[in-house]
């Protein structure tokens, strides 16, 4: 009975770890995702007649 209490902290401990992790990266994408749109609007090329809009859909 110890033995499956044991089993199922560990795996709990486990699945959220995987989490956290899983939520730290993509926390990083966000922030990358952010600066990326960040530079479109400094690199914007206004030529197209469409205003400042920098991506193509």
């Amino acid at each position: 009975m110890t033995m499956l209490i044991l089993v199922l902290v560990l795996l709990l401990a486990l699945i959220l770890g995987g989490a956290g992790f899983a939520m730290h990266v993509l926390w990083w994408v966000a922030l990358a995702v952010l600066v990326v749109w960040i530079l479109g609007f400094f690199f914007a090329s206004g030529g197209s007649g469409h205003g400042r809009r920098w991506y193509r859909w």
